[in-house]
């Protein structure tokens, strides 16, 4: 009975306090970023638009920012070293006029311009202030199931000159670029003799029908 008495508030105490730490696990795609070929488009300083993709337990160092220059808007363009799944999105600012109002997302456009943020965005998102880099905004997994290249454009903020970013967190699923290129490859190897079945079938049951 002492046990099964002392393993129970164990295991209620280890979920407790391993829930942040898988938190910040979820939010480590920004491990996976192409650093070195991340553009932050109108940033005032240059190179400080990559500061801001950093680790979770970091999220709240005012240290690190990027802040915008001519107007609020910023453009970043984010290459990934693979495929990734995104499922959610943090952006942090000051807790003023300073913090993003809009973002919108886009996928897949290498080199995005300001030009380019009139197409329509995979997705949009009216933000709160999130001074402490808690609130999650959940995107639409479909739509962002294979993302090599993901481009944020934030269109305002919430009244200020220029805008300021501490953190952006990303949530998702990652695959290795070029073990998915191998699972293609014997994939096709495999079908190619199905596939020549399949097209002398084919065509009889189109005439048939």
């Amino acid at each position: 009975m002492s046990g099964h008495g002392h393993g129970h508030p164990h295991g209620c105490s280890c979920e407790g306090e391993h829930e942040p730490a898988e938190r910040g696990l979820e939010y480590g795609l920004y491990r996976r970023i192409d650093v070195e070929k991340l553009q932050c488009l109108n940033e005032s300083r240059d190179g400080d638009g990559k500061l801001v993709f950093k680790p979770w337990d970091q999220r709240n160092d005012r240290e690190k920012f990027v802040e915008s220059d001519a107007d609020e808007e910023l453009l970043f363009n984010i290459p990934f070293t693979g495929s990734v799944k995104l499922k959610g999105i943090i952006i942090s600012g000051e807790d003023d006029e300073s913090h993003p109002a809009e973002i919108r997302l886009y996928k897949n456009i290498p080199q995005m311009s300001f030009d380019d943020t009139g197409r329509e965005p995979e997705q949009a998102f009216r933000l709160s202030r999130d001074p402490t880099a808690e609130l999650e905004y959940p995107t639409k997994i479909a739509r962002f199931s294979n993302v090599q290249h993901l481009s944020i454009h934030i269109s305002k903020n919430f009244g200020a000159e220029s805008t300021r970013i501490y953190y952006i967190g990303l949530r998702g699923e990652y695959t290795e670029a070029h073990r998915h290129e191998v699972t293609i490859c014997n994939y096709e190897a495999a079908a190619n003799p199905a596939d020549h079945k399949v097209e002398s079938i084919i065509p009889q049951t189109n005439f048939i029908s």
